[in-house]
């Protein structure tokens, strides 16, 4: 039953009143209304009936005596009512012939039964801190006394006091973009859950800021907590205000990347937007500094020192999610330039079934993270998305009974599921020297950052040969030059034969705006240039609307080129290696370019032919 259900039968499923007595559409349960219900159902006799019509709002004044006499309605909480079914209760009746108590929860049920809502006794021990206190402000759940018990599958289960009181939970519901079921559960349940889970979080927010343990989350992890929109908006910290309304603007485009740019007269900011910059504001010349020292303070950067580069890293908060920003400065002609890369973890850690796979290349690729040791290479240019890979990769494999060690140069994400190594030049922890200890670690799956040199690659191939699956990445254009590569490095070629189990070359290519998608036919010019036999092929673009800030693409997908190391390959790799002839092996075992995975991605509709020219050449 959804929730919209609900809502109309509460009113219908009470006792049958005359129509125009009928209790109207998101009114508020009264005393009368239980009454009726409880003497409908025989918990009540007419005695007690009549005793409830005639000393109910009586009783219900001393239950609230603790209010004002003239406080207003609309500033007083429901929560500080007594509900009409704690009313009733206060009477101490017995249900008739039974000798038993008519209790709150008992009143509650059958409310709950009339209305065609489901009835909850609240066990405390069986909520979660987090999904109690994070989803609704406290203020709001005192007043509507609502409170949160359980969100699963993008649906917050809400337990309410009254089923009528309606009009608050479809104002929560438009303002958060969330799905509500509500459930029914007695006043007292929802007071004491609200009163010792609030409070709780209350009590460890203030000695967290007593003892000055608020941001110091891990050496990685400082956490900076971002300001509401009123609360910026209030400050005299202009700076301050400017750099966190411009997070919350890129966090809002779905940017991956901030350019903060000096120039002669002017600083330029710019977003990358489904990997292409935009132009979003100028500020003034004399602003800049300013608001690099801010973002230098949040990063823990040398606010002093303007003339070397610096890397840093931002731990905050944007719609209930942490998001992590590595910020890189470098000083140019007119002062230092700053990039901020941002890590959403719902783009980072995805499932590998929705990055763009084809079938064939899917299931292969399985094959190779799925066995118990060898080296899988993922290889493409800077911004091609080999690090989404990687780490959709190691979150699909992860599990309690596995150890997964990452040396990384910087680490991307902190995951709390991976045992993670930041390397550090200055102080000669790198990628080699990691390695030769790592094994001690006890791991059984590793991923290096990249393999970029002869001794990171002679340790990557000594754990392939001992039993561990091995992680890395390469650059290299396509995947037979991955071969190409390690041979150049100087590892032997019997042992890339040995020991690679695949690899996998990806690129990421825009992905057309649904809003504002059209077909069209593929011009002859455009068959010709790709290939294609001469016939009709109806292809889609992007006409360009608010939705894609005119731009026709609204986010990306990745193509994946995937070459398995068959024993007939494997047969013909050597130190004098024909790469004309390992890519026609190749293709004979079955694998599909980069640039036909694209005009398939173009026939499905997807992309578009422009695109694929410039993400392929």
């Amino acid at each position: 039953m959804t929730d919209s259900d609900q809502t109309q039968k509460p009113g219908d499923a009470l006792p049958r009143r005359r129509a125009t007595d009928r209790i109207p559409h998101k009114s508020m349960l009264t005393i009368k209304d239980v009454a009726g219900l409880l003497h409908q159902r025989s918990r009540i006799d007419d005695e007690q009936y009549q005793l409830i019509l005639k000393r109910g709002d009586a009783q219900a004044a001393r239950l609230n005596s603790h209010l004002r006499p003239n406080q207003a309605k609309q500033d007083i909480y429901l929560a500080e009512l007594a509900s009409p079914a704690q009313v009733i209760t206060s009477f101490s009746l017995e249900i008739p012939a039974t000798q038993k108590k008519l209790t709150e929860d008992a009143i509650t049920e059958l409310i709950a039964q009339a209305s065609g809502m489901e009835y909850l006794k609240i066990d405390p021990l069986k909520l979660e801190l987090d999904v109690v206190t994070d989803q609704i402000p406290r203020a709001f759940a005192l007043k509507n006394l609502v409170v949160p018990i359980e969100e699963k599958g993008g649906v917050v289960t809400i337990a309410v006091a009254d089923p009528f009181n309606i009009r608050p939970i479809e104002d929560l519901q438009h303002a958060l973009g969330i799905q509500i079921r509500r459930i029914l559960a007695s006043r007292s349940d929802i007071l004491k859950i609200l009163e010792e889970f609030f409070g709780f979080q209350a009590s460890v927010r203030a000695a967290q800021v007593e003892m000055g343990l608020g941001s110091q989350l891990s050496n990685l992890e400082q956490l900076f907590k971002m300001r509401g929109r009123d609360e910026i908006e209030s400050s005299d910290q202009h700076i301050i205000s400017a750099v966190e309304f411009l997070l919350k603007y890129a966090f809002d485009s779905r940017a991956s990347d901030i350019h903060i740019e000096p120039k002669r007269e002017k600083s330029l900011i710019r977003f990358r937007v489904d990997g292409v910059l935009h132009n979003i504001h100028t500020v003034p010349m004399n602003l800049h500094p300013a608001i690099v020292s801010r973002l230098k303070l949040l990063a823990r950067l040398d606010v002093a020192e303007k003339r070397r580069p610096q890397d840093g890293r931002i731990k905050t908060q944007h719609l209930a999610k942490d998001i992590e920003l590595r910020v890189s400065t470098l000083p140019v002609a007119f002062g230092e330039k700053v990039v901020i890369r941002i890590f959403d973890p719902e783009i980072l850690m995805q499932k590998l079934d929705r990055i763009g796979f084809c079938e064939r290349e899917f299931q292969l690729y399985k094959t190779f993270i799925n066995k118990p040791h060898g080296i899988v290479l993922v290889t493409g240019p800077t911004g091609s998305g080999k690090t989404t890979t990687l780490y959709s990769s190691l979150k699909t494999i992860a599990t309690p009974e596995i150890n997964i060690v990452t040396i990384e140069d910087p680490i991307e994400m902190v995951m709390e599921d991976f045992n993670q190594v930041g390397v550090q030049t200055a102080i000669n922890v790198t990628f080699g020297t990691v390695l030769r200890n790592i094994l001690r670690q006890d791991p059984d799956v590793l991923m290096i950052g990249e393999i970029r040199d002869r001794e990171t690659a002679d340790n990557a191939v000594q754990a392939a040969l001992t039993g561990h699956l091995v992680l890395s990445t390469l650059h290299t254009n396509d995947a037979p030059s991955a071969i190409t590569r390690l041979l150049d490095i100087g590892v032997p070629a019997f042992l890339v034969a040995s020991t690679v189990n695949g690899i996998i070359a990806q690129r990421l290519v825009r992905t057309i705006c649904l809003e504002c998608k059209y077909d069209r036919l593929l011009t002859v010019d455009e068959q010709i240039y790709l290939g294609l036999e001469k016939k009709a092929y109806t292809v889609c673009e992007g006409q360009g609307c608010d939705a894609c800030r005119g731009t026709g693409y609204k986010g990306r997908s990745g193509i994946f080129e995937v070459l398995e190391f068959t024993d007939q390959l494997k047969s013909r790799i050597n130190e004098r290696t024909d790469m004309a002839e390992i890519y026609a092996i190749a293709r004979a075992d079955g694998m599909v370019s980069l640039r036909e995975l694209a005009i398939r991605k173009m026939l499905e509709g997807h992309t578009t032919f422009s695109e694929i020219v410039s993400v392929t050449g």
